[in-house]
């Protein structure tokens, strides 16, 4: 019994360096494919439409109540406790830091990470993978770079446009259920604005779509097994992209303080 469960960690073990081995491989091939983006120009434009573009409709809404649960939970916190002259700055501070990237992120890997690996998995069960290797065209310089470079320039877009929604959400509650004014509201957030604040949540967003993009491809290149194997990976895609998002989340916390 001792020498099975042994036996299982062994082999599960050794699939994850494997998977993260081939992982890897598929980054480098991307960034060696990396001065050829320009002439893939078209293809890049088109799924940073599909990326950034549309995506927004569905940020913006998740952000508005984002901002909005925010000022209710640091009124809540605040209560007794400080002033609520400085909710302004609680809220923005909570959003710009933490809330706007990471849900944002998770938001994203779950309309666009595992729409990669289902489209991907998908060319990859019908062959279209094998027809583009017998043609001369790598999908990876083909398929892969643009979702990567896409997720990249975009996820940071999205988490600006986040970031002032769900302030302005918060400024709504604020305002019009807790009473606190436009000036006191909006000179709070200015008074303790942090612009190192704003570049850390930007930062963070090009590791968490690049991650996002990376993994959705690594996953639908591996697809096998026909529509069942094509559902089971849009299903672990968003799974692993939203695990990696938290983990990452810390890990960079960790390292800047």
């Amino acid at each position: 019994m001792i020498l099975n469960f042994v036996d299982k960690i062994g082999n599960k073990t050794i699939r994850f360096l494997e998977e993260l081995g081939q992982f890897s491989r598929l980054f480098f091939k991307i960034l060696k494919f990396t001065p050829k983006i320009f002439k893939n120009r078209k293809l890049l434009l088109f799924q940073m439409e599909h990326i950034g573009v549309n995506s927004l409709p569905l940020v913006i809404v998740i952000a508005i109540f984002t901002g909005a649960v925010a000022a209710w939970q640091a009124a809540y916190q605040l209560k007794g406790m400080a002033p609520m002259s400085f909710l302004g700055t609680a809220t923005s501070r909570a959003i710009i830091t933490e809330l706007g990237p990471v849900l944002t992120a998770i938001v994203i890997a779950g309309r666009v990470g595992a729409s990669i690996a289902a489209e991907l998995g998908s060319m990859k069960v019908t062959e279209q993978l094998d027809a583009l290797e017998i043609m001369g065209i790598s999908p990876i310089r083909f398929l892969a770079m643009p979702r990567f470079y896409a997720a990249v320039i975009m996820m940071p877009v999205l988490i600006v446009f986040a970031d002032i929604i769900a302030i302005l959400g918060a400024y709504v509650v604020s305002n019009y259920f807790l009473g606190i004014s436009y000036e006191v509201f909006f000179d709070s957030v200015k008074r303790f604005f942090i612009m190192n604040d704003f570049i850390f949540g930007i930062i963070k967003g090009l590791f968490f779509g690049g991650f996002t993009a990376l993994l959705g491809c690594h996953i639908g290149f591996l697809t096998e097994g026909g529509a069942e194997g094509v559902g089971k990976a849009t299903i672990r895609s968003f799974v692993l992209s939203s695990a990696i998002i938290l983990t990452l989340d810390y890990i960079l916390w960790s390292l800047v303080f």
